[in-house]
């Protein structure tokens, strides 16, 4: 027993020292500082880096206009379901690839959580000063929903109210520490390793003809460095940190069946919520057969309705009415 303990004490020692000079590190932010500007196909950030843009417009003048944020490894491209549909309800659409992920500069790089949502607060506050008079509402998906929340948190007049779906909110106290440890560790031996998941059984989402379209397009990131994860874990913490801040109305989506942000820390972010005064109430609806990816689902049109209604009218029933006793039923479905 003592013979493999000190083989891999050094072992580690050895990485050490091999890697004494690595550790965790952000991305370059551009060197142009200057004013942000949004054109047709690209926000072009404060300093000077061109973030891909698409957009999905109603025919009229909108009722509303929603800025979506896409998961870790994902890109704009991730909306393209949801932007048609929601524009036929009149809601329009402005999706970006964030600092690291599709076409974006730095790819596979992080940015930092800091930086990542002082773009989504900024991105905001742009196409709010185009339509000053049309609420702005954010839609977050994974860790789009864990930049919404950390930006809400900041800055809460940024927006009139946010969608989080499957928010990544499993921080380090929900993590086993050896998970936790072992990340830490090798972020600093290791941080450009490249993880790809390989042989990690999971299933975003129950639509199979969606995840080989993600598998053959080329925006879509394949494997991960491990700081990148690191910083993911870092955003994470500091999204369930917030969920007590959230002063903003948030609608909160989850699929019961949802095998990468777990039930637990989602519980614990929903509990951390404050009651709002004066202003709407945040809303939680569960989908029983529901999957990490929901927008992407086989039943994702039903969550997309769900969206569009609540950014409508945020006070009546959901059409799918999966908010009802959502929290009772996402509490039962933990304990199970």
């Amino acid at each position: 027993m003592a013979r493999p303990l000190f083989q891999i004490t050094a072992a580690f020692i050895g990485l050490a020292l091999l890697s004494a000079c690595a550790a965790p590190t952000l991305a370059p932010p551009g060197a142009r500082p200057g004013k942000l500007e949004i054109t047709s196909r690209f926000v072009i950030t404060a300093d000077g880096l061109p973030l891909p843009l698409r957009s999905w417009k109603p025919e009229g003048p909108p009722k509303a206009i929603v800025l979506g944020l896409h998961g870790i490894n994902d890109y704009s491209g991730a909306f393209r379901d949801v932007g048609p549909k929601l524009a036929a309800a009149g809601i329009a659409l402005y999706a970006y690839d964030q600092r690291g992920f599709g076409q974006a500069p730095n790819a596979g790089r992080w940015a930092g959580g800091a930086r990542m949502r002082q773009d989504a607060i900024a991105i905001a506050k742009a196409l709010k000063a185009d339509a000053p008079d049309t609420p702005l509402y954010l839609l977050g998906l994974s860790m789009g929903g864990a930049v919404a929340m950390t930006a809400l948190a900041d800055a809460p007049d940024a927006a009139a109210g946010a969608i989080l779906v499957g928010p990544a909110v499993w921080g380090r106290d929900h993590m086993p520490g050896i998970m936790s440890a072992t990340l830490d560790a090798f972020a600093h031996l290791t941080p450009g390793y490249p993880l790809t998941g390989e042989g990690v059984r999971i299933t975003p989402t129950d639509n199979i003809a969606e995840l080989r379209r993600m598998a053959r397009d080329p925006n879509v990131r394949k494997s991960t460095r491990i700081d990148m994860v690191y910083g993911l874990v870092n955003l994470m913490d500091e999204a369930q940190a917030s969920a007590a801040n959230q002063q903003t109305p948030l609608l909160l989506l989850y699929g019961l069946k949802d095998d990468l942000v777990p039930k637990a820390p989602t519980l614990r972010a929903l509990r951390a919520l404050p009651q709002l005064k004066g202003v709407t109430p945040h809303r939680i609806a569960v989908y029983d057969n529901g999957r990490h990816m929901l927008l992407r689902d086989k039943a994702g049109a039903q969550v997309i309705a769900d969206i569009a209604a609540w950014i409508t009218a945020p006070t009546a029933p959901l059409p799918s009415g999966q908010d009802q006793n959502a929290l009772k039923r996402l509490q039962e479905a933990a304990d199970e």
